[in-house]
């Protein structure tokens, strides 16, 4: 004889549940279901087949119900679902692309004025050094390591007329916020039109360019203060950034032709 499980259901409980098993798809015909009254309410009685049928039907429901709220590419979300919102992450992100290789350029050429500084600094040692052994009477204006510094000290002067450190740390905070939000709105889009993500090398690789964009930018206060080993840690971060944002290109021209081709305007 099959075991029962016996549920008090309140007068006021019976109906919604009754009604909302219908509403998502559910079989509500249980032979083996009874009710009983009494005075303080209804009870439920299901044999052991028929509770197991109606928990296998609600877990088979319950996907169902989210796939249709999750999926919503059949028109509800609009012009969100359609190509014009779908190629905004491909054009944000590449001009990004370049945008990041700019401020490589501009990071690179505060470096420069930095390393400048320390040739400058070393060639004077050298040239003190020089100074004081030399048995001459050569004047030191014809000195080569005289010229060298003087050649060096010019094209500093000129990098420091470019405000490359300025630059540099404005071109980064632009790039981490646009990239940061552009990086979570494709994956947004993706499941506007399809419903889910698709996991592979544009996926994951796109979630690494978004942390390492957090790790170089993190470094910025220890940079600041001049530790060196922050500043080879945030160039060598940003050159991985880049090689990834590179392999990027072949898999998203890929996506985008899709996009063309099971989307339409606007």
């Amino acid at each position: 004889m099959n075991a029962s499980l016996f549920l008090n259901v309140s007068e006021q409980q019976q109906l919604p549940i009754l009604l909302f098993f219908p509403a998502i798809g559910i079989p509500h015909t249980f032979e083996s279901m009874h009710f009983l009254s009494y005075p303080s309410g209804f009870y439920l009685i299901f044999t052991e087949a028929s509770l197991s049928s109606l928990l296998s039907s609600f877990a088979c429901s319950i996907p169902l119900c989210v796939k249709i709220i999750a999926i919503a590419a059949n028109g509800e979300l609009g012009v969100f679902e359609g190509r014009t919102v779908a190629l905004i992450h491909p054009i944000v992100m590449g001009g990004l692309y370049f945008f990041t290789l700019w401020a490589g350029y501009l990071g690179w050429q505060w470096r420069r004025v930095r390393t400048i500084q320390e040739d400058i600094n070393e060639l004077k040692k050298q040239l003190k050094a020089s100074s004081s052994s030399s048995t001459t009477d050569e004047s030191s204006s014809d000195s080569p390591i005289e010229a060298q510094i003087e050649k060096l000290t010019e094209e500093r002067k000129e990098l420091l007329k470019g405000s490359f450190r300025d630059r540099h740390y404005n071109a980064g905070s632009i790039l981490l916020g646009f990239g940061v939000i552009e990086a979570i709105g494709g994956g947004l889009d993706t499941w506007f039109r399809t419903g889910q993500l698709f996991p592979g090398p544009h996926l994951f690789g796109g979630a690494a360019i978004t942390a390492l964009w957090a790790a170089a930018a993190a470094l910025a206060p220890a940079m600041q203060k001049g530790n060196e080993t922050a500043r080879n840690a945030h160039i060598a971060l940003n050159v991985l950034n880049v090689l990834l944002f590179t392999s990027q290109i072949p898999t998203g021209f890929e996506i985008l032709s899709s996009v063309f081709e099971y989307t339409t305007w606007p």
